[in-house]
């Protein structure tokens, strides 16, 4: 639970400014300003884009100017209006099979027309808002294309880096090959090392220096080196030559069969869309980690970078530039170099502009091997190990495997179409696939599913579970992760007929946890209070709690030993603890044995004390979603904390919070009042004399709280911005104060507080409004603010 940022409470005495309704106060002007970090990271982009930009070019056949043309329109464009504010777009390496191919069948200006129709189509896809449909391809699809894109870039690039010419196809490439290794250009040969060398080198200077350094991108450095070296030595061997920008070519009108130009322009779409839209989920996880930067930037608007990126890929193809696309190397260094906002990206674009119209002359001294070796060791990282790894766990090896062949024997669009239909089918085998098998050991019967429990499941699973004799003990192991409500059912009922003919069953799953449910976040272990949710209390009620008119249940009356039991309400209530073990065993124990297995063997290792009320309302575990082992709980009448150096008789809370503190090193300690607290209630109420009983004696450490509001000087507690409901309500706040005051006192959690070892919390739960509140102080008002819910961060593999 995070609190929300509090507001000072309102003072009655200081004058408001009062508007009118229909007459807001003017608003200032806003001043354009760059903040430093956006300049410093926009420049760091600058310099990985401009090489990349031009080796991108080079493998794809274009011309080199289409390059640039296609990076300032990504960080001017794109960068403007897409949104994701961090993402950096530009020619992506992912786009370079398809434009290669597209330039191959119907030339350049075509590609361009092409391009253009393709961020029409991405507009049409946006006004849809249909940009979060991209997010449920598998990412096994996803990350067998980017590979299968990169191993075509690294065969084709291999033959440029050796100084020859590429083929059309990644088989072409590699039945040339031979053939180039026979005639290797040695110049060509060396700078391409030497571009190899520095870029695997230079991230891994050690030291302060190399740290200095390594502000300096690899890219650059190793194409600014090869250069040097290349000018320096005199070696003859092909360079960039960017032709003059008044012979740059435009687009055209598209030419060719009407069903191929669809079926690019289809490609080039979905490639775009889904490397982008991917690409800003992957920028948000990155923002995520850094907090002082998420504020300020804000999640990704999906159908906005779809509409910005539409809009950029038509006026790149109109102005004779290459495909646009969300860019995950220049993006993760926009993010690490400190960007706060979009105006890193759109700065980065008008350096490429500046670049493109000024540094010409230097841009023509960049060897070709260069550029070749660079783009393919871009390629040869495309075929990631971690995303390999983990397709393997999750068993998607196949489809990964099959599109990446797909992409690099027969095209994108058609290695993505393989790879979709190979995981439907896969999914369907899995969901489908279900082994069921039965055996006796040491009479018990175990029942083992393995596969998804599906109605298709159904008939297989109840021959199963009709071996198991009547009376006998069963043991069902339920190794899946998902289970239909026909095989529930099945399950449930048998479940019930075994249990009512003298028999027992336990259920079990491989993890411990409940397989009709999803879980909650990841660090949650358990959910212990689960068979609660769904347990009616009609049983426990009594007559006189029932509301007027409800019928009694059959046993409100006369419970199951008639009217009174063995020996009248004791007999109920005892039926009922034994009613509720039974239930645990039965329901909990299976989903917590293995935790709780966990902590008999390594101890208690809490994280924080909560001390609370013993008022029977409050569930501890509940109300801060915990588990075993997670709270080191202390409860008492009206969750007082007594001064230390009271009377012996009050130790009880002192020791705990010793223990706590000293043995457990807990980092927190919470104070928790509650709504309708009885003994505030009884503390307001008790008069002086009578006879001093053990609660009036406990009561008295709630005096300093009954003091404290009385106080004329001391402003009251408030509760999310509002005054108490009444007197009663003001005490509870007022004792949860003071009480956090009481803790300071003891030397322990003054000693861990000094340390900045302990953090205190102070907490008040509403019971009938089911909400919580936490108490923040600032200067001096002492406010308990609403606990909202917290939308998680979006998780998906990037």
């Amino acid at each position: 639970m995070t609190a929300c940022v509090p507001t000072r409470a309102a003072d009655s005495t200081r004058p408001k400014r009062i508007h009118q309704p229909h007459s807001p106060p003017p608003t200032p002007p806003r001043r354009f300003r760059i903040a430093g970090a956006d300049l410093s990271a926009s420049i760091a982009v600058f310099l990985i884009a401009l090489p990349l930009s031009l080796g991108i070019a080079l493998a794809t056949g274009a011309p080199l100017q289409s390059g640039l043309v296609a990076a300032a329109v990504g960080g001017l464009v794109a960068g403007r209006l897409g949104g994701s504010p961090l993402q950096v777009s530009g020619p992506a390496a992912g786009l370079t099979v398809v434009t290669a191919e597209l330039i191959h069948l119907y030339g350049w200006r075509t590609t361009c027309a092409i391009t253009v129709l393709a961020g029409i189509t991405q507009l049409g896809l946006a006004h849809l808002r249909v940009a979060r449909t991209a997010l449920a391809v598998s990412p096994a699809i996803v990350h067998g294309m980017l590979a299968g894109i990169g191993v075509t870039i690294a065969v084709a690039q291999l033959h440029i880096v050796l100084g020859g010419t590429p083929q059309s196809s990644v088989l072409a490439n590699v039945r040339a090959l031979p053939d180039q290794l026979a005639n290797v250009h040695p110049a060509a040969v060396a700078m391409s090392a030497l571009t190899l060398a520095l870029l695997l080198a230079w991230p891994r200077i050690p030291g302060r220096v190399g740290r200095l350094l390594r502000r300096i991108p690899a890219a650059l450095v190793a194409v600014a080196g090869a250069t040097a070296t290349a000018s320096l030595a005199g070696l003859t061997l092909p360079k960039v030559d960017l032709p003059s920008w008044s012979s740059h070519a435009l687009a055209g009108l598209p030419e060719g069969p009407v069903l191929g130009i669809a079926a690019s322009v289809l490609t080039v779409t979905l490639v775009c869309s889904v490397q982008s839209l991917l690409g800003a989920v992957a920028v948000d996880k990155l923002v995520a980690r850094q907090p002082e930067v998420r504020p300020r930037v804000g999640r990704s608007d999906l159908d906005r970078e779809l509409r910005g990126q539409g809009v950029a890929n038509i006026v790149s193809g109109a102005l004779g530039g290459l495909p646009v696309a969300g860019v995950a190397v220049r993006s993760s260094a926009n993010v690490q170099a400190g960007a706060v906002s979009r105006n890193s990206t759109m700065l980065h674009g008008v350096f490429v502009v500046i670049a493109a119209l000024l540094m010409v002359p230097i841009l023509e001294l960049i060897p070709l091997a260069s550029l070749a070796a660079l783009v393919m060791a871009v390629g040869i990282q495309m075929v990631s190990l971690h995303h390999i790894r983990t397709v393997t766990r999750h068993r998607e090896v196949l489809v990964y495997a099959v599109t990446t062949a797909g992409v690099v024997l027969l095209g994108v669009l058609e290695g993505v179409v393989i790879g979709v239909a190979v995981g439907i089918v896969v999914a369907m085998h899995r969901l489908a696939r279900t082994r069921i098998t039965y055996e006796e050991r040491e009479g018990t019967h175990y029942v083992h599913v393995r596969g998804q429990l599906t109605f298709l499941a159904v008939p297989r699973l109840s021959r199963a579970l009709h071996q198991v004799p009547h009376g006998a003990d069963a043991f069902v192991e339920l190794d899946s992760s998902f289970m239909d409500h026909a095989a529930y059912e099945a399950l449930q009922d048998w479940q019930n007929s075994h249990c009512a003919q003298g028999g027992t069953v336990e259920l079990t799953g491989r993890t411990g946890s409940r397989i009709t449910e999803p879980t909650g976040s990841a660090h949650c272990r358990c959910r212990p209070w689960t068979p609660w949710r769904n347990h009616h209390c009609e049983t426990s009620a009594s007559p006189q709690s029932a509301p007027p008119g409800a019928p009694a249940g059959p046993e409100d009356s006369t419970g199951p030993f008639g009217p009174s039991g063995p020996s009248g309400a004791s007999g109920r209530s005892g039926h009922q603890l034994a009613r509720g073990i039974s239930a645990f065993q039965r329901n909990t124990a299976p989903l917590v044995r293995g935790e709780l297995a966990r902590l008999a063997r390594e101890g208690q290792r809490p994280a924080q004390l909560f001390l609370t009320c013993a008022d029977s309302r409050l569930v501890t575990s509940m109300i801060t979603s915990s588990g075993p082992g997670d709270l080191f709980v202390v409860r008492n009448v009206g969750n007082l904390v007594p001064l230390p150096g009271e009377e012996s008789g009050d130790d009880s809370v002192a020791a705990a919070i010793e223990y706590a503190v000293d043995v457990l090193k807990v980092r927190s300690i919470t104070v928790c009042g509650h709504s309708g607290c009885g003994a505030m209630q009884a503390l307001m109420n008790a008069e002086p004399g009578g006879a001093v009983t053990p609660l009036k004696r406990w009561l008295r450490h709630g005096l300093p709280s009954l003091e404290r509001m009385a106080a004329k000087d001391r402003p009251w507690a408030r509760l999310a911005g509002r005054a108490p409901a009444d007197a009663v309500e003001q005490l509870c706040l007022t004792n949860v104060v003071q009480q956090l005051e009481h803790l300071r006192t003891y030397e322990s959690v003054a000693q861990a507080l000094r340390e900045g070892a302990l953090e205190l919390h102070g907490m008040y739960f509403h019971v009938g409004e089911a909400q919580a509140y936490l108490l923040t102080d600032r200067e001096g008002a002492e406010l308990f603010e609403h606990v909202g819910v917290v939308e998680e961060d979006l998780r998906h593999p990037a």
